[in-house]
């Protein structure tokens, strides 16, 4: 018996059974956000403190003012306040010491805010940060996303080459106006590169090959998630902050981790 199928039905079978990003990929990891209150304790942390690169924001601990789930959305919140001696605070979840993955799709849909020297972000950094330090740990930054470049989104890897000496490569594609609504950010981790996604986008390729070196490659080894509203100063990527920018609201519809 002979069977006739349209050509573009033909095409849609043979694209789900042998593209390697549809049948062969399995939900490992997620948090959805369908319900009220802190996030997660099983599958989230927080990091507390003035953590890094000088920023002016104080990142709290539980702190419902600054993290929280509501309408099924996760929300980070920055303010302009008094607070363990800062004038700003925001949060910064973590999945150190929850769950960590070596390869796989990394995909958040999120609304960023918008705001002159805000600076969302959803990333990775390898789980032995503290025995070998930054950069040489490896940095997957899935997003960033700066108020005085509002029509681009951020890809980036941070790294040390087989010379021990660091390096960045990445993209900034034009995009419209993210803040506007959410949108799909996605990083799709393979053994021999990383491919960023905005939406349908591929916007940028990095072949893990330039991050080898003689103690091996970060890129091989565990990372752990990363979910924060920092805010800028002078010398970072924002810049300074305008204070008209805040309170300012981070959205997160759902992380998702497919392998």
């Amino acid at each position: 018996m002979r069977f006739s199928l349209p050509f573009t039905f033909l095409i849609l079978l043979i694209s789900f059974f042998f593209h390697p990003a549809s049948a062969q990929r399995k939900l490992v990891w997620s948090d959805e956000f369908n319900y009220n209150g802190h996030p997660d304790s099983t599958k989230w942390d927080y990091e507390v403190g003035f953590v890094r690169n000088k920023e002016p924001q104080y990142y709290t601990y539980k702190r419902l003012e600054n993290c929280r789930v509501e309408n099924g959305n996760l929300v980070i919140e920055a303010k302009k306040e008094s607070y363990q001696g800062a004038g700003y605070t925001s949060a910064s979840l973590i999945t150190l010491g929850k769950q960590e993955w070596t390869y796989g799709r990394i995909e958040a849909r999120a609304k960023v805010p918008k705001g002159i020297g805000t600076w969302p972000a959803i990333w990775m950094l390898g789980k032995n940060r503290t025995e070998v330090k930054w950069p040489h740990c490896g940095e997957i930054d899935i997003l960033e996303f700066i108020g005085k470049d509002s029509t681009r989104v951020f890809g980036t890897v941070h790294y040390s080459d087989s010379l021990n000496k660091y390096q960045s490569e990445g993209k900034r594609p034009v995009v419209g106006a993210p803040y506007e609504d959410f949108h799909i950010y996605a990083a799709e981790w393979y053994p021999d590169r990383i491919e960023f996604y905005y939406d349908d986008l591929k916007y940028f390729v990095f072949d893990l090959k330039k991050s080898d070196k003689l103690s091996g490659n970060a890129f091989q080894k565990e990372f752990y998630l990363l979910l924060n509203l920092a805010l800028g100063r002078e010398g970072t990527l924002p810049g300074p902050l305008s204070d008209n920018a805040l309170p300012s609201k981070y959205l997160v519809d759902y992380v998702r981790i497919y392998q």
